[in-house]
């Protein structure tokens, strides 16, 4: 492997995802090979071509590549320039094997709004705590890709704004403790992905985004009464300080020791 070849995977906590593999190549090229679970596939930087069941593709831009399991392709640079791609292993039993044929039939899709879903998953896989934030998005991703393959249309959802409040109310009983996807859906006898949507549609952002300001809506006031930030990050419910800087800094464009020192002395 060449000194600009660098890799980086690990297996996260979220219900659903297998591996998560970051790669920089500017030489590998991958043999024919197969994996035992749906492969998600998104490219930064340069082009990927690749062979699957003896037709070639691509994926660049706001390329989407979904390969199904136990199907053997391989993969290398479409330009002979290096490329950066980032890839969602999820198990097999995130969709069903009749998708298995349209998947190979129709491995790419161009969806703007699933490339930004599945890069957000591995923004939020990058550090701990947040496993809701990811729950969230896989769900939509695992929905969307479903869509695309049956040939269905992906905005298409029903509103339910009752479960929607509902999921609100857990959310604000919740906020320092937090909850999971799987644990709200059983909760309140919701599909997880209905739930998600349901959320979003009716308060115009997801339910993971929700609870992350609910939570730093109670830091600015700990942080404001003079609470020294790792213990505000812990009280209010992130994992650690930077978790709640990360956020915080995300929401208020400051970071938290800046905030709590604007106040006049």
């Amino acid at each position: 492997m060449g000194s600009r070849e660098r890799v980086r995977a690990w297996r996260p906590g979220v219900p659903g995802v297998a591996e998560v593999f970051h790669a920089h190549f500017t030489e590998h090229v991958y043999p024919l090979h197969t994996h035992d679970t749906w492969t998600l596939l998104i490219v930064d930087r340069g082009a990927v071509r690749y062979d699957l069941e003896h037709d070639e593709h691509g994926v660049l831009g706001a390329t989407v590549a979904i390969l199904p399991p136990h199907v053997p392709h391989n993969g290398r640079s479409a330009t002979g320039a290096e490329f950066r791609k980032r890839v969602l292993y999820l198990d097999s039993d995130q969709f069903g094997t009749d998708l298995i044929g349209r998947a190979v039939d129709r491995p790419e899709v161009v969806d703007t709004a699933l490339y930004g879903r599945i890069s957000r998953i591995h923004d939020a896989l990058m550090g701990p705590g947040d496993e809701f934030e990811a729950e969230s998005l896989l769900s939509l991703v695992r929905e969307r890709v479903a869509h695309h393959l049956r040939g269905m249309d992906p905005a298409a959802h029903a509103r339910d704004t009752e479960l929607a409040a509902r999921l609100r109310d857990l959310l604000d009983a919740r906020v320092e403790q937090g909850v999971g996807l799987a644990e709200a859906a059983d909760l309140l006898q919701a599909h997880p992905t209905h739930l998600v949507r349901s959320f979003s549609r009716e308060y115009g952002l997801p339910p993971h985004r929700y609870l992350t300001g609910r939570r730093v809506d109670s830091a600015r006031r700990l942080l404001l009464g003079g609470l020294p930030a790792a213990e505000v990050a812990t009280t209010v419910g992130f994992h650690d300080q930077p978790h709640l800087t990360r956020h915080f800094k995300r929401v208020l464009g400051v970071t938290p020791a800046a905030y709590a020192h604007s106040r006049p002395r």
